[in-house]
């Protein structure tokens, strides 16, 4: 049985090959612009781009699984290709955005609903995995590796930053384990000051950096290098906190799921200080 992972290359996708690979599935690794050298060697490799369907029809060929990034424009495309081909089974990448009071005006929340519902809609086996706040979000902080300095507006903001590594190991559980039908958030290991999260980035590279505050409008500026303006609104609005879900529905899949407690934010960083040196 193939299972076919796609966004191989990406942060998430990288590490849900190596849980599969790991686990001894047999595993197809699927990008944009596969190149040599990109994935370990004897991985099964193709194109696939989730905005051009054409290309779907021989990623798929023979895959009776899927890890799947969410790409509502194409979704109903996915879906009809996947039917033709006899998937059984699709892990989407969802957010926990569609969980929010607010879901139906957020606009991450409904790219996420449209994703869910395309599946929904498609008559096979779906989990969908619903991660809060990436904390690969932090690799945009490129001034602590150049400057050794973050400069934000808000340094006491708190964020739940989700490692991949726990997203990609909740996916590939649910590949393996066939569970199709459930949703799993993955919130991370709670609350974190941005003051905090950058103190931790420093004892993790062995270096100081420096926390700047500056006022709003510059801030601003620096986000729209980054991020679409509606996000960017929606960061200032908040103050630069990510807001949590109610407590009702904020029940972290991690713990139960895969036997320990979330991968804290020091965690990341130790994995990634090779990003910020």
């Amino acid at each position: 049985m193939t299972i076919l992972v796609t966004g191989a290359r990406g942060q998430v996708g990288a590490a849900v090959l190596k849980e599969l690979l790991d686990a001894g599935a047999q595993v197809r690794a699927s990008s944009r612009t596969p190149r040599p050298g990109d994935f370990p060697h004897g991985v099964d490799v193709v194109r696939a781009d989730l905005a051009d369907p054409a290309t779907l029809p021989e990623a798929l060929a023979g895959v009776r699984k899927v890890f799947l990034y969410a790409h509502p424009e194409t979704g109903g495309e996915f879906a009809a290709a996947a039917r033709r081909a006899g998937v059984e089974h699709v892990v989407l990448l969802s957010s926990y955005s569609v969980l929010a009071p607010d879901a139906a005006a957020n606009p991450i929340g409904l790219r996420h609903l449209a994703a869910e519902r395309a599946l929904e809609d498609a008559g096979f086996g779906r989990t969908f995995v619903r991660p809060g706040y990436f904390a690969t979000n932090s690799l945009r902080w490129q001034s602590i590796r150049t400057e050794r300095v973050l400069r934000t507006a808000f340094p006491d903001a708190t964020t739940a930053p989700v490692h991949e590594r726990d997203i990609a190991a909740v996916a590939a559980r649910a590949l393996l384990d066939d569970t199709p039908g459930a949703a799993y958030p993955v919130l991370g290991a709670g609350p974190v000051t941005i003051r905090d999260q950058v103190a931790v980035i420093a004892e993790a590279i062995g270096e100081p950096v420096r926390l700047q505050e500056v006022d709003v409008d510059t801030y601003r500026a620096e986000l729209l290098m980054h991020l679409p303006r509606p996000l960017v609104d929606m960061v200032l609005q908040a103050r630069g906190s990510v807001p949590t879900l109610p407590a009702e529905v904020a029940v972290d899949a991690v713990p139960e799921l895969l036997g320990r407690p979330a991968l804290t934010f020091a965690a990341w960083a130790h994995d990634h200080a090779g990003d910020f040196r």
